[in-house]
């Protein structure tokens, strides 16, 4: 691979990027649905909804989907160490499954009344429901890599999801936790969110290369791209849940702050020791889960002195030039992997656009 810019992507990239998203669902989305429809009725009904293919009542929508990059970096790096991206379908529907059981199990551990532009599943269905709908696609994550034919790489590749999973979700405990501490590190975070986030797009680009028949150099690179993706992806998020236009989020402005979260920019202005992130600690005290949702959006006047406290301290700044080094890691990651092309130059277009989704 020849040396990339890691600044905005150009108009080729964000559109190669976005032609390997629509690829990638028009893949992914008939396998989903079949398995979706293969739970029973009341759960595979929120499910829908969830995805964007139903309305509230259960009628065909065309809601916003999710972006589908996890699946995309299955795909993608099968076809990077030289396989048809078909040949690792199952993985990549297993990937979507746990992250959208975190996404429904994250709405209502935080409270979140909006995604995708439309009201979350828990306030449709109700908590109960939508968390045991979270749990059937877990364990249809699962069940899809079993139902595959017999090989070396379904034991391996369920053991890799397991462990992904298991650290999605004691990254999720971690970042509750914090909500009700006055004091976090910024070492602590980036260890949450290495777990939270990151792990599951490294399993995601290692299923990929293990399904593909890579070696396991090769596979170990490319994981090591998926973790740095990861981190880069997570201080982008972080940074659209202060800063991000709601068009482009699909949330309210300043959700994060509302709620007191402990984003990678909050915690970077906290741990600053500037006038400005002293400030800041005065104001950050925890609130209630319960108040964070009804305080949102409630009091722009706050969040938007919030958002400056945060910016005046270097957390904005430390946060921007922090993605664009792990994005510089990543990168480096996969050119050590010698992919294939076109693949190489498509998983650098993917990456530059899910560090920079509001370009």
């Amino acid at each position: 691979m020849t040396p990339v810019d890691l600044g905005l992507p150009g108009s080729g990239e964000r559109q190669t990027a976005l032609d390997v998203l629509r690829r990638t669902r028009a893949l992914l989305d008939p396998a989903l649905r079949e398995w979706v429809h293969r739970l029973p009725a009341p759960v595979a009904r929120v499910a829908s909804y969830h995805f964007g293919w139903t309305d509230s009542a259960g009628r065909t929508d065309t809601a916003p989907a999710g972006k589908a990059l996890r699946p995309a970096l299955v795909l993608g790096c099968a076809e990077a160490v030289g396989a048809p991206p078909e040949e690792a379908l199952a993985p990549a529907v297993a990937v979507e499954f746990v992250h959208n059981f975190s996404l429904l199990h994250d709405d209502i551990l935080d409270g979140d009344t909006t995604r995708r532009h439309r009201a979350t599943a828990w306030t449709v269905f109700g908590s109960a429901t939508a968390l045991l709908a979270g749990d059937a696609l877990l364990i249809h994550a699962g069940r899809v890599l079993t139902e595959q034919p017999a090989r070396l790489a379904t034991v391996t590749g369920i053991n890799w999801l397991c462990e992904a999973t298991t650290q999605l979700i004691e990254g999720e405990h971690t970042d509750l936790s914090f909500e009700e501490r006055t004091q976090v590190s910024l070492d602590e975070c980036l260890a949450m969110t290495e777990r939270k986030t990151a792990a599951l797009l490294a399993v995601s680009c290692a299923l990929g290369a293990l399904w593909g028949g890579a070696s396991p150099e090769r596979t170990e690179a490319l994981r090591r791209f998926g973790t740095h993706l990861g981190m880069a992806f997570q201080l982008a998020d972080d940074l659209l849940g202060i800063w991000g236009d709601p068009a482009v989020t699909g949330k309210p402005a300043g959700a994060d702050l509302a709620s007191r979260k402990k984003s990678l920019p909050v915690v970077a202005a906290l741990d600053s020791g500037t006038p400005a992130g002293r400030r800041l600690a005065g104001m950050y005290l925890p609130v209630d889960g319960a108040k964070s949702a009804a305080r949102n959006g409630q009091n722009k006047e706050e969040t938007a002195q919030l958002a400056a406290l945060v910016e005046e301290a270097g957390g904005r700044a430390w946060a921007e030039r922090t993605a664009e080094e792990q994005l510089r890691l990543a990168l480096a990651s996969l050119a050590a992997a010698a992919p294939e092309e076109p693949a190489g130059t498509r998983l650098t277009a993917l990456a530059k656009l899910a560090c920079h989704r509001d370009s």
